[in-house]
Protein backbone atom coordinates (compact mmCIF):
# COMPACT_ATOMS: atom_id res chain seq x y z
CA UNK A 1 0.00 0.00 0.00
CA UNK A 2 1.48 3.34 -1.23
CA UNK A 3 1.67 6.23 1.77
CA UNK A 4 -0.83 8.50 2.46
CA UNK A 5 0.21 12.06 1.49
CA UNK A 6 -1.59 15.09 1.87
CA UNK A 7 0.17 17.82 0.06
CA UNK A 8 -1.43 20.71 0.41
CA UNK A 9 -0.97 23.33 3.62
CA UNK A 10 -3.86 25.57 5.26
CA UNK A 11 -2.96 28.16 8.26
CA UNK A 12 -5.41 27.73 10.83
CA UNK A 13 -4.62 29.75 13.44
CA UNK A 14 -0.82 29.34 13.01
CA UNK A 15 -1.57 25.68 13.33
CA UNK A 16 -0.73 23.88 9.64
CA UNK A 17 -3.84 22.01 8.45
CA UNK A 18 -2.83 19.23 5.36
CA UNK A 19 -5.75 18.66 2.82
CA UNK A 20 -6.57 17.24 -0.48
CA UNK A 21 -9.37 17.48 -3.29
CA UNK A 22 -10.09 15.18 -6.38
CA UNK A 23 -12.48 14.76 -9.19
CA UNK A 24 -14.83 17.00 -11.06
CA UNK A 25 -18.53 18.16 -10.53
CA UNK A 26 -20.51 19.30 -7.60
CA UNK A 27 -18.22 20.31 -4.40
CA UNK A 28 -18.67 17.61 -1.72
CA UNK A 29 -16.65 17.64 1.50
CA UNK A 30 -15.51 14.78 3.56
CA UNK A 31 -14.98 14.91 7.57
CA UNK A 32 -13.46 12.44 9.38
CA UNK A 33 -13.65 11.51 12.54
CA UNK A 34 -11.61 9.78 15.66
CA UNK A 35 -8.76 7.89 15.52
CA UNK A 36 -9.20 7.81 11.78
CA UNK A 37 -7.77 10.03 9.25
CA UNK A 38 -8.63 11.47 5.67
CA UNK A 39 -6.81 7.81 4.92
CA UNK A 40 -9.71 5.82 6.16
CA UNK A 41 -11.84 7.97 3.69
CA UNK A 42 -9.49 7.18 0.51
CA UNK A 43 -12.81 4.30 -0.38
CA UNK A 44 -14.78 7.23 -0.65
CA UNK A 45 -12.88 9.58 -2.05
CA UNK A 46 -11.93 7.09 -5.40
CA UNK A 47 -15.61 6.06 -5.25
CA UNK A 48 -17.05 9.61 -5.57
CA UNK A 49 -14.66 11.68 -7.03
CA UNK A 50 -15.76 10.78 -10.52
CA UNK A 51 -18.54 12.39 -9.90
CA UNK A 52 -17.97 15.11 -7.71
CA UNK A 53 -14.99 17.78 -6.71
CA UNK A 54 -13.87 15.50 -3.30
CA UNK A 55 -12.15 17.81 -0.63
CA UNK A 56 -10.37 16.27 2.35
CA UNK A 57 -8.24 16.94 4.68
CA UNK A 58 -7.11 15.92 8.52
CA UNK A 59 -8.77 17.12 11.38
CA UNK A 60 -6.43 19.16 14.05
CA UNK A 61 -4.40 16.77 15.97
CA UNK A 62 -4.81 13.87 13.76
CA UNK A 63 -3.11 12.54 10.30
CA UNK A 64 -0.70 14.71 8.83
CA UNK A 65 -2.20 18.01 10.82
CA UNK A 66 -1.21 20.15 13.64
CA UNK A 67 -0.42 17.64 16.70
CA UNK A 68 0.86 20.42 19.19
CA UNK A 69 -0.26 20.73 22.75
CA UNK A 70 -3.30 22.78 22.03
CA UNK A 71 -6.81 22.83 21.45
CA UNK A 72 -7.98 19.61 19.35
CA UNK A 73 -11.37 18.81 20.82
CA UNK A 74 -14.65 19.25 19.02
CA UNK A 75 -14.96 23.04 19.98
CA UNK A 76 -12.92 24.06 17.39
CA UNK A 77 -13.05 21.66 14.83
CA UNK A 78 -16.45 22.87 13.47
CA UNK A 79 -14.16 26.41 13.26
CA UNK A 80 -11.73 24.59 11.71
CA UNK A 81 -14.08 23.32 8.82
CA UNK A 82 -15.50 26.60 8.67
CA UNK A 83 -12.63 28.27 7.50
CA UNK A 84 -11.65 25.67 4.98
CA UNK A 85 -14.93 26.30 3.55
CA UNK A 86 -14.26 29.67 2.73
CA UNK A 87 -10.49 29.70 2.29
CA UNK A 88 -11.91 26.79 -0.93
CA UNK A 89 -14.46 29.13 -1.46
CA UNK A 90 -17.01 26.83 -1.31
CA UNK A 91 -20.91 28.53 -0.23
CA UNK A 92 -23.21 25.56 -0.47
CA UNK A 93 -21.25 22.04 -0.82
CA UNK A 94 -22.62 18.66 -0.37
CA UNK A 95 -21.15 17.18 3.13
CA UNK A 96 -20.12 13.79 4.69
CA UNK A 97 -19.37 13.49 8.21
CA UNK A 98 -18.24 10.25 9.68
CA UNK A 99 -18.23 10.12 13.50
CA UNK A 100 -16.68 12.67 15.26
CA UNK A 101 -17.00 14.57 11.63
CA UNK A 102 -20.59 14.03 11.71
CA UNK A 103 -20.20 15.75 14.93
CA UNK A 104 -18.18 18.55 13.03
CA UNK A 105 -20.72 18.88 10.61
CA UNK A 106 -23.51 19.07 12.23
CA UNK A 107 -22.07 21.79 14.76
CA UNK A 108 -20.63 23.74 11.94
CA UNK A 109 -24.00 23.87 10.09
CA UNK A 110 -25.81 24.69 13.71
CA UNK A 111 -23.57 26.76 15.15
CA UNK A 112 -21.38 28.84 12.20
CA UNK A 113 -24.67 28.67 10.44
CA UNK A 114 -23.15 27.11 7.47
CA UNK A 115 -25.23 26.30 4.50
CA UNK A 116 -25.35 23.18 2.83
CA UNK A 117 -26.90 21.29 -0.05
CA UNK A 118 -27.49 18.08 1.26
CA UNK A 119 -25.79 16.59 4.65
CA UNK A 120 -24.87 12.73 5.17
CA UNK A 121 -23.59 11.48 8.32
CA UNK A 122 -22.38 7.95 8.94
CA UNK A 123 -22.14 6.69 12.70
CA UNK A 124 -22.12 10.00 14.30
CA UNK A 125 -21.75 10.67 17.31
CA UNK A 126 -24.81 13.02 17.90
CA UNK A 127 -26.63 12.05 21.10
CA UNK A 128 -25.38 12.54 24.70
CA UNK A 129 -24.55 10.68 26.96
CA UNK A 130 -21.42 8.88 24.89
CA UNK A 131 -17.97 8.09 25.67
CA UNK A 132 -16.52 4.61 26.36
CA UNK A 133 -15.00 2.78 29.44
CA UNK A 134 -12.00 3.45 27.93
CA UNK A 135 -12.37 7.10 26.58
CA UNK A 136 -13.26 7.96 30.55
CA UNK A 137 -10.20 6.50 31.44
CA UNK A 138 -7.47 8.15 29.56
CA UNK A 139 -9.40 11.48 30.55
CA UNK A 140 -8.80 10.89 33.96
CA UNK A 141 -5.01 9.46 33.47
CA UNK A 142 -4.10 11.26 30.29
CA UNK A 143 -0.55 11.63 31.51
CA UNK A 144 0.18 7.79 32.93
CA UNK A 145 -1.34 7.10 29.50
CA UNK A 146 0.85 9.08 27.37
CA UNK A 147 3.79 7.77 29.30
CA UNK A 148 3.86 4.24 28.14
CA UNK A 149 6.27 2.65 26.62
CA UNK A 150 6.03 2.75 22.73
CA UNK A 151 5.30 -0.80 21.93
CA UNK A 152 2.24 -1.08 24.70
CA UNK A 153 1.25 2.23 23.11
CA UNK A 154 0.87 0.75 20.18
CA UNK A 155 -0.83 -2.48 21.27
CA UNK A 156 -3.62 -0.39 23.11
CA UNK A 157 -4.27 1.64 19.91
CA UNK A 158 -4.56 -1.48 18.04
CA UNK A 159 -6.98 -2.89 20.24
CA UNK A 160 -8.85 -0.12 20.26
CA UNK A 161 -9.21 -0.05 16.64
CA UNK A 162 -10.14 -3.34 15.94
CA UNK A 163 -13.20 -2.83 18.39
CA UNK A 164 -14.67 -0.45 15.92
CA UNK A 165 -14.55 -3.12 13.03
CA UNK A 166 -17.26 -6.24 12.44
CA UNK A 167 -14.52 -8.22 11.18
CA UNK A 168 -10.80 -8.05 12.23
CA UNK A 169 -8.83 -5.60 9.98
CA UNK A 170 -6.22 -6.36 7.58
CA UNK A 171 -2.55 -5.67 9.28
CA UNK A 172 -1.39 -3.62 6.18
CA UNK A 173 -4.83 -1.13 6.65
CA UNK A 174 -4.39 -1.53 10.91
CA UNK A 175 -0.86 -0.52 10.46
CA UNK A 176 -1.76 2.87 8.39
CA UNK A 177 -4.51 3.68 10.73
CA UNK A 178 -1.89 3.39 13.88
CA UNK A 179 0.91 5.14 12.26
CA UNK A 180 -0.11 8.67 12.53
CA UNK A 181 -0.45 7.94 16.43
CA UNK A 182 3.39 6.56 16.77
CA UNK A 183 5.89 8.46 17.91
CA UNK A 184 6.38 10.86 20.70
CA UNK A 185 4.34 13.30 19.04
CA UNK A 186 1.78 10.83 17.59
CA UNK A 187 1.33 9.13 20.94
CA UNK A 188 0.42 12.20 23.04
CA UNK A 189 -1.57 13.01 19.95
CA UNK A 190 -3.87 9.95 20.30
CA UNK A 191 -4.18 10.75 24.37
CA UNK A 192 -5.14 14.48 23.88
CA UNK A 193 -7.88 14.13 21.80
CA UNK A 194 -9.59 11.48 23.52
CA UNK A 195 -8.87 13.38 27.09
CA UNK A 196 -10.31 16.71 25.00
CA UNK A 197 -13.64 14.60 23.95
CA UNK A 198 -16.42 15.86 25.51
CA UNK A 199 -20.06 15.54 25.79
CA UNK A 200 -20.89 19.13 25.92
CA UNK A 201 -20.33 19.57 22.58
CA UNK A 202 -22.80 17.51 21.42
CA UNK A 203 -25.06 19.02 24.21
CA UNK A 204 -25.42 22.74 23.15
CA UNK A 205 -26.40 21.23 19.64
CA UNK A 206 -28.91 18.24 20.11
CA UNK A 207 -31.91 20.30 20.82
CA UNK A 208 -31.43 22.21 17.80
CA UNK A 209 -31.81 18.50 15.29
CA UNK A 210 -35.17 19.39 14.87
CA UNK A 211 -34.49 22.76 13.19
CA UNK A 212 -32.19 21.22 9.96
CA UNK A 213 -33.76 22.15 7.14
CA UNK A 214 -32.02 20.37 4.75
CA UNK A 215 -32.14 16.65 3.42
CA UNK A 216 -30.04 14.50 6.01
CA UNK A 217 -29.02 11.17 5.00
CA UNK A 218 -28.00 8.90 7.59
CA UNK A 219 -26.11 5.66 7.47
CA UNK A 220 -25.05 3.54 10.22
CA UNK A 221 -22.90 0.28 10.73
CA UNK A 222 -25.73 -2.28 12.07
CA UNK A 223 -22.55 -4.20 14.22
CA UNK A 224 -21.74 -0.51 15.32
CA UNK A 225 -20.08 -1.97 18.96
CA UNK A 226 -19.14 1.98 19.52
CA UNK A 227 -22.38 3.45 18.97
CA UNK A 228 -25.41 0.91 18.82
CA UNK A 229 -27.68 1.45 15.73
CA UNK A 230 -30.53 2.32 18.37
CA UNK A 231 -29.05 5.40 18.23
CA UNK A 232 -29.68 5.58 14.35
CA UNK A 233 -33.44 5.50 14.82
CA UNK A 234 -33.55 7.48 17.29
CA UNK A 235 -31.23 11.02 15.50
CA UNK A 236 -33.34 9.89 12.66
CA UNK A 237 -36.91 10.49 14.87
CA UNK A 238 -35.20 13.95 15.77
CA UNK A 239 -34.44 14.95 12.34
CA UNK A 240 -37.46 15.81 10.36
CA UNK A 241 -36.06 15.73 6.51
CA UNK A 242 -33.76 12.59 7.47
CA UNK A 243 -33.31 9.12 5.62
CA UNK A 244 -32.47 6.35 7.70
CA UNK A 245 -29.98 3.27 5.98
CA UNK A 246 -28.68 0.79 7.94
CA UNK A 247 -25.30 -1.31 6.88
CA UNK A 248 -25.36 -4.92 8.01
CA UNK A 249 -22.18 -6.77 8.59
CA UNK A 250 -20.66 -3.76 9.13
CA UNK A 251 -19.39 -1.74 12.15
CA UNK A 252 -18.43 1.73 13.19
CA UNK A 253 -15.76 1.60 10.75
CA UNK A 254 -18.30 1.13 8.01
CA UNK A 255 -16.45 3.45 5.58
CA UNK A 256 -13.88 1.03 5.61
CA UNK A 257 -15.81 -2.54 5.88
CA UNK A 258 -18.94 -1.74 3.55
CA UNK A 259 -17.63 1.36 1.09
CA UNK A 260 -19.32 0.17 -2.10
CA UNK A 261 -22.79 0.16 0.02
CA UNK A 262 -22.36 3.89 1.48
CA UNK A 263 -20.66 5.34 -2.29
CA UNK A 264 -24.26 3.72 -3.98
CA UNK A 265 -26.36 5.17 -0.79
CA UNK A 266 -24.68 8.73 -1.55
CA UNK A 267 -24.49 8.97 -5.17
CA UNK A 268 -28.66 8.19 -4.95
CA UNK A 269 -28.98 10.88 -1.98
CA UNK A 270 -26.86 13.49 -4.06
CA UNK A 271 -28.66 12.48 -7.12
CA UNK A 272 -32.19 13.13 -6.29
CA UNK A 273 -33.61 16.32 -7.20
CA UNK A 274 -35.22 16.67 -3.92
Amino acid sequence: MSEWKLNNKFNFEGREVRYGFEGSGPALVLVHGTPWSSFNLRHLISGLSDSFTVYYFDLLGYGQSDKSDADVSLGIQNKLLDALLNEWQLNTPFVVGHDFGGTTVLRNHILNDRAYKKIILIDPVALSPWGSPFFKHVRKFEAAFAGVPDYIHEAIVKAYVQTAAYKPINNEILHAIVRPWTGAEGKAAFYRQIAQADSKYTDEIQAKYSAINQPVLILWGEEDKWIPVEQAHSLHQLIPNSKLVTVPQAGHLVIEERPEILISEIKDFLNQSK
